[in-house]
């Protein structure tokens, strides 16, 4: 009861304020429109406990998510609400508790060539030079030496380090280090690419630039991306759609398709306004949860009853990591 009232406190707050816009804005932001054809993705039913017994965390509740090929989806909520969890389910590196997740109708069992992860650490090996990284994997791919060089040099040139090709990655900022875990992603050319907050360690400019260079790739070659981030500037930014999650447990509370142009300025009017009016809904449906809770938690005296839940919290270490900071929280 308390999620389905989130859910449309949610939806009432973003709708209402979509019907007092002008003709010309209320196109930005609404709820996903459903797409023709197979999807690449799909999220069923999906659910996953951590722990058993009484400590037991519900991670992942009831979630259901299609994902067509070519969409640039960003799932957004605060830290717990599952995002990584279910990114490393679409990863294969984590089974799900219920529910199934197939790509391109086969059920993920485990890692896929199909698939590739990017961490917020950069992941690159420290003894080998930039052009080392990126010819390394594709090597043992079985790609010949000289198809993997020029791929190497081709990706090395789209992420804007050319004259770093010798560079290790110590000699690098941390800007230059996540550029070069992107261009040996997508040399790899995987069918769809999983990010896990990958910019939530830079500084406000250099992930200002990840930005406008992520969506200049992705509007080139239209991978199928999943992105994870808590940031809903972010999110507007390189989503043409975000599915916005709740913790406690984690589930979907709106899937929406954003369509601003591109490309995106952060700073631009009608994003900025988005973002503060998802924020506030958030806030909002947070409290009807935290209300829901409270009463589920009150005994028939209506003093709090204790809850194995509360102990819970502090089990984080068999979760995903995670970036600190809440749900549009600066970092």
């Amino acid at each position: 009861m308390g999620s389905m009232r989130s859910m449309r406190s949610v939806w009432h707050a973003l709708s209402g304020w979509i019907r007092g816009r002008p003709p010309r804005d209320r196109g930005f932001l609404v709820p996903r429109r459903a797409r023709l054809g197979p999807p690449k993705i799909a999220v069923a039913s999906v659910g996953h406990r951590f722990g058993t017994g009484r400590r037991q965390v519900v991670a992942l509740h009831d979630v259901n998510i299609a994902v067509h090929p070519g969409e640039f989806v960003c799932l957004l909520g605060p830290s717990g609400c599952g995002k990584s969890t279910l990114l490393y389910a679409l990863a294969g590196h984590l089974a799900p508790s219920g529910g199934h997740i197939t790509i391109d109708g086969v059920e993920v069992h485990g890692p896929g060539p199909d698939r590739l992860l990017l961490f917020q650490d950069h992941a690159l090996f420290p003894w080998l030079s930039v052009r080392q990284n990126l010819e390394f994997p594709l090597r043992a791919r079985g790609r010949s030496r000289a198809d993997a060089a020029a791929r190497a040099r081709a990706y090395i040139g789209l992420v804007h380090l050319d004259g770093f090709e010798q560079a290790l990655p110590h000699q690098l900022s941390g800007g230059m280090r996540m550029r070069v875990q992107l261009a040996r992603a997508l040399a790899m050319d995987p069918a769809v690419l999983l990010m896990d907050e990958p910019f939530a360690a830079l500084d406000a400019q250099t992930r200002s630039h990840m930005h406008q260079l992520l969506q200049t790739i992705w509007l080139r070659d239209r991978k199928t991306v999943v992105f994870v981030t808590h940031d809903v500037r972010e999110a507007l930014v390189l989503g043409d759609r975000v599915v916005v999650m709740a913790a406690r447990p984690g589930r979907v509370l709106q899937d929406l398709d954003v369509n601003l142009p591109r490309p995106r300025d952060p700073d631009d009017a009608p994003l900025v306004e988005l973002s503060r009016r998802i924020r506030g809904a958030l806030r909002e449906a947070e409290g009807v949860g935290a209300d829901a809770e409270a009463r589920a938690r009150s005994g028939p005296d209506g003093r709090a009853r204790k809850d194995p839940s509360d102990e819970r919290a502090a089990e984080g270490a068999d979760l995903p990591p995670r970036a600190a900071g809440g749900l549009g929280a600066p970092r």
